[in-house]
């Protein structure tokens, strides 16, 4: 039996702008389950980027519950989000969000500064996890010395290190062109392979179609979630420039 990550019940979320209320989700209800790899999809306006702010705990629903391995963190305080997000979530963001200043090798060490893990094993589980994303001769080069592609690698160790229940990924191929983008998508193909979950956020149909399930938000609900039946691995790529 497929063990549930993430259980969404009911959560609505509204904002008052003024004396109008803009009503970002309706009600959303769904599940999510331990390595499963999700896309998100939706037009301007459709709650997607309100939906992975809560899954995220960057914000809490108005009402609805969100269960995360089991526990509901719709109602905690900001710190103790702070905590899980810390712990159970390793963000990809579309603008890499790196420290200028700091090397790669700091800047995927960062959540284990957060999490109290001693220096010398930071610097193990942070050597480690960006060998594991082919970067192992760029560990001391800082954001500005390394390619877009380079610097995605970086953030995808940085959201590793701790090991989370889930990554997500918000348009992580945004500032890449398109054989980088599909270079990312194949290593976010190999972390699922190994048994990681992930919720990827994107507005593009090709990057869409590396996730198994798709699920399509309109004016707050949704409005399909189904199983990826045209899945482009790096296997389609390879087949189809051979073909051209």
């Amino acid at each position: 039996m497929k063990q549930e990550v993430i259980q969404l019940v009911d959560i609505k979320r509204h904002f008052k702008v003024g004396s109008e209320v803009v009503k970002a989700l309706q009600s959303i209800t769904l599940t999510i389950h331990r390595n499963e790899f999700v896309a998100l999809m939706g037009p301007s306006g459709s709650g997607k980027s309100t939906l992975m702010n809560i899954l995220g705990c960057l914000d809490t629903p108005t009402s609805g519950q969100y269960f995360l391995n089991g526990k509901d963190v719709s109602k905690l305080d900001d710190n103790r989000l702070a905590e899980i997000r810390n712990r159970e979530i390793g963000f990809i963001f579309q603008t890499f969000n790196l420290l200028p200043r700091s090397t790669a090798l700091e800047n995927v060490m960062l959540p284990l500064v957060y999490s109290g893990v001693a220096k010398q094993r930071r610097i193990e589980m942070g050597t480690r996890t960006l060998e594991s994303v082919s970067l192992s001769d760029r560990m001391n080069h800082k954001p500005n010395e390394l390619s877009g592609g380079q610097r995605q690698r970086v953030a995808i160790a940085r959201a590793l290190v701790n090991s989370p229940s889930i990554l997500l990924a918000d348009e992580p191929t945004g500032n890449l062109d398109s054989k980088t983008s599909i270079e990312i998508m194949g290593l976010l193909e190999e972390i699922h392979r190994a048994g990681n979950t992930i919720i990827l956020v994107t507005h593009e149909e090709d990057i869409a179609h590396h996730a198994h399930r798709i699920i399509r938000l309109i004016d707050g609900l949704v409005e399909s979630d189904t199983i990826n039946e045209d899945i482009r691995t790096m296997e389609y790529y390879k087949t189809e420039k051979a073909d051209s």
